[in-house]
């Protein structure tokens, strides 16, 4: 059998992390799950707890890709063959992560991705949102040779083979479409499968219009980075 941790990383989501992981819980069944509280100043790491997770408390405010790799290095350390990555707002559905399980074990790929616009799907992602998407396809297709449909996605579950690279180095802010090129230079390859998305339980995203403009032109900077240090390394 396959050794599987679910790893939510989240920050002040004290009114929702409960249900998220009870509801993974009833869901799921028995697997492991894993809250990273990335320093919150509410009650993220006893609410998560209480529902039955184990909790890393971080003991800085290290942003979500930090969080992610804290995770994912744990993981790593403890023989975790699979992870599953969902976000601690309850956007996604955890009936849609045995689909992720079952494609990344029969595909062939390191990543499976769950997607919202895969089939015809559609999800109101907002106007500036929507724009750095449409963006991020464009620039990412003649990187990954192939379309990806929802670069932004945080659904994401990774193999044996991700994960130690990843528990390795991964990219510390924003960091979904970093790690998509982080897996081309290592000649991985992933896969998109349609979930489900719902709108956040509590609170309000971090990400505002002004975050979103930021955020375009910060990971369009890593990717360059990224695309820099696979060159140098081809040629060497």
């Amino acid at each position: 059998m396959r050794k599987t941790l679910l790893l939510i990383p989240a920050y002040n989501e004290g009114a929702s992390i409960g249900f998220v992981v009870q509801e993974a819980r009833q869901v799921l069944g028995g697997i492991d799950i894993l809250v990273v509280d990335d320093h919150s100043s509410d009650a993220t790491a006893t609410e998560a707890a209480l529902a039955g997770a184990q909790v890393l408390s971080v003991p800085h405010h290290l942003g979500l890709g930090g969080c992610v790799q804290a995770g994912y290095r744990l993981a790593f350390e403890r023989g975790y063959d699979r992870v599953v990555r969902i976000d601690g707002d309850g956007q996604m559905d955890p009936r849609d992560i045995p689909a992720l399980l079952s494609t990344l074990d029969t595909c062939g790929c390191q990543m499976v991705i769950g997607s919202r616009f895969v089939d015809g799907g559609s999800y109101d992602t907002g106007f500036v949102r929507g724009l750095g998407i449409r963006l991020f396809r464009l620039v990412l297709r003649p990187i990954l040779g192939k379309e990806v449909l929802d670069p932004t996605s945080g659904f994401v579950a990774v193999n044996r083979e991700a994960l130690e690279v990843f528990s390795r180095s991964f990219p510390l802010e924003y960091p979904e479409i970093e790690a998509l090129v982080v897996l081309k230079r290592r000649a991985f390859r992933f896969q998109e499968v349609k979930c489900s998305f719902r709108k956040r339980l509590a609170g309000r995203s971090s990400i505002t219009a002004v975050r979103s403009f930021y955020y375009m032109v910060h990971v369009l900077l890593g990717v360059l980075v990224n695309i820099l240090k696979f060159e140098r390394h081809r040629w060497r």
